[in-house]
């Protein structure tokens, strides 16, 4: 069963976002034929790249109403207590963060990690730096404020990486989103956080792998009063991330 999931993914149809990539090479393809067979392989290959980093497989969330799903595929890099960004005036109180980061391998396309409301989105520039890296807070990235339907708050950050020049954001403010819900897509390296309402203990750990709109991130319903001390919670990732 694993095996037929895996193969599904792969040649699962791609975002809308990849369409003009993928239009790119198919016309590379007809030139390389017409004037070089050589730009035809480079054509091939582009096209290919482009349908399996675009792919864009169905996902099914747990049918529990208090599971906080992941926003992304990717290896989860950071599992810490950060302040949401200032652009979506939230308050500055350190919240439980869960960063995951996406390579060029990975599934982009985000996904909603609770049902809610859209209440605000902000877009900042910044810098391209690797997404992995400390310094990746800093980077151009996208924020979400969420209300989720038990009142509490969460906020989703789409972070540009290091060669990814282009967030796409597919929801608007006011609008109301289901638990694994498509919500944009980030092209070609990136980083996806989510912020959880004050207390929320993580199950999941740095260097596990989270797959976007499945992966179970936090037990919301079942959160403890209060934010955890700081050292409850691992900041800084193995060696080797």
């Amino acid at each position: 069963m694993d095996i037929f999931h895996s193969i599904r993914s792969v040649l699962a149809p791609p975002h809308r976002a990849g369409l003009p990539f993928i239009a790119g090479g198919l016309v590379l393809i007809v030139l390389g034929l017409i004037f070089a067979g050589w730009l035809a392989w480079i054509g091939v290959i582009l096209t290919l790249f482009c349908l399996y980093f675009f792919r864009d497989p169905d996902r099914v969330p747990p049918p529990r109403a208090d599971a906080l799903v992941a926003p992304a595929d990717g290896l989860i890099t950071r599992v810490d207590l950060a302040i949401p960004p200032p652009e979506l005036g939230l308050p500055a109180t350190p919240l439980p963060r869960i960063a995951i980061f996406l390579s060029v391998l990975d599934v982009h396309v985000n996904r909603i990690p609770m049902a809610g409301t859209i209440t605000r989105i902000a877009y900042r520039h910044g810098t391209f730096v690797n997404a992995a890296d400390k310094d990746s807070d800093n980077n151009e990235r996208n924020a979400l404020a969420l209300r989720l339907d038990n009142g509490a708050e969460i906020a989703i950050v789409q972070i540009a990486g290091l060669i990814a020049r282009r967030i796409l954001c597919d929801v608007h403010e006011g609008d109301h989103v289901a638990t694994g819900a498509r919500f944009g897509i980030i092209r070609f390296g990136s980083r996806t956080d989510v912020y959880l309402p004050p207390g929320t203990l993580p199950l999941v750990t740095i260097g596990q792998r989270a797959i976007g709109g499945e992966t179970v991130l936090a037990n919301i319903a079942a959160t403890p009063f209060g934010i955890p001390p700081a050292a409850d919670i691992p900041t800084t990732p193995p060696p080797g991330l």
